[in-house]
């Protein structure tokens, strides 16, 4: 058993719990229907999240995971094909789902150690108008990749070729308000360039449930059905947009106190002879371990109150319920299980 019973959940900024505040708002909700789209709520969240970060229109949606495919299937056809990293989370980690459920062929390029793709490979990846090849349509990216920030210029430069050869560019911003905050700039000057973005309020944000698509207003009806042939058609969703409400509200700054706990905890990690760490420049960190401690550090950990994912190429995440207290008594395990 843990020897505290505060336990340091260093696995993802998803596992964060709503604060008194966010479940306070809410309890408050004023609700409706949103199928029908007469949830209060739910459409000043859409408003908002639209308005923050530049664009005509928006529409909440259970998961990322979700937001991204409904932005995906807006803009392309069946048989249409998309541009995307391959460590990107709509190609990696979401099932499959444009193939499956939205008929689109992803066409995966490597991605360079920063996450960027080189240009050169997007132009070379379009196919020709030739009835032989799937339809080009779009081009999907990240700006944060395993806590790394795309520098704005890239992009720039990426987004405005895409355009240049008629293409859609999409943003999974997933962590955009990290990447924003880390830049200093505003959430539109992080989403520039773009024509859709799917924003997460449940990892850094820290609310429990919901992403926001945003686009145009024509797109954002296609997605309105789209959504609902998924199943993401919810009724009463106010008592979850509250959340992003209260997230938007109050949450973004704050994610630099996760960026600098993250720096803390890898300065402190530096010091132990049989580590390689990696230095954050977001809140995610990447630990290289020696083999042989893999099977013993998560339990060693644990009996610590510190949950963590161990693996040789260990990441760990901060996020609003990890204090900086927290990343000292991390540490510590870390330097009493090396000693």
């Amino acid at each position: 058993m843990p020897t505290t019973d505060h336990l340091i959940d260093l696995r993802s900024d998803t596992v964060t719990r709503p604060s008194a505040a966010m479940r306070a708002a809410m309890a408050a909700a004023d609700v409706g229907d949103d199928v029908y789209g007469d949830d209060p709520t739910v459409n000043r969240l859409q408003a908002l999240t639209a308005e923050r970060f530049g664009f005509e229109a928006a529409l909440f949606a259970p998961s990322g995971t979700q937001s991204n495919l409904i932005g995906l299937m807006a803009h392309c056809g069946r048989g249409d094909e998309y541009l995307v990293g391959q460590l990107a989370h709509t190609f990696k980690y979401e099932g499959g789902g444009a193939a499956v459920l939205g008929s689109i062929q992803p066409q995966p390029l490597a991605q360079q150690p920063d996450g960027t793709l080189l240009l050169s490979d997007i132009e070379g990846a379009i196919k020709p108008d030739d009835i032989h090849f799937a339809r080009t349509r779009l081009l999907a990216l990240e700006n944060t990749i395993g806590g790394k920030v795309i520098p704005r210029a890239y992009q720039q430069d990426a987004t405005a070729l895409a355009h240049r050869h008629g293409l859609i560019a999409h943003l999974d911003g997933a962590r955009v308000c990290n990447a924003a905050v880390k830049l200093g700039i505003s959430l539109q000057d992080a989403v520039a360039g773009f024509d859709s973005v799917s924003v997460c309020f449940s990892k850094g944000l820290g609310a429990p449930v919901g992403s926001v698509l945003c686009g145009t207003r024509e797109m954002i009806t296609r997605g309105i059905r789209i959504r609902k042939m998924l199943g993401g058609g919810l009724r009463q969703a106010g008592i979850l947009a509250a959340a992003g409400i209260h997230a938007l509200e109050h949450n973004v700054e704050r994610l630099a106190e996760d960026h600098d706990n993250a720096a803390r905890l890898a300065a402190a990690l530096a010091g132990i002879a049989e580590l390689r760490v990696h230095a954050p420049e977001t809140n995610i960190l990447y630990v290289d371990l020696p083999a042989a401690a893999c099977s013993t550090l998560g339990p060693f950990l644990r009996e610590r109150g510190i949950v963590a994912s161990v693996g040789p190429h260990m990441r760990m995440v901060t996020h609003l319920d990890v204090a900086r207290d927290d990343v000292l008594r991390v540490a510590a395990a870390f330097k009493a299980f090396f000693a």
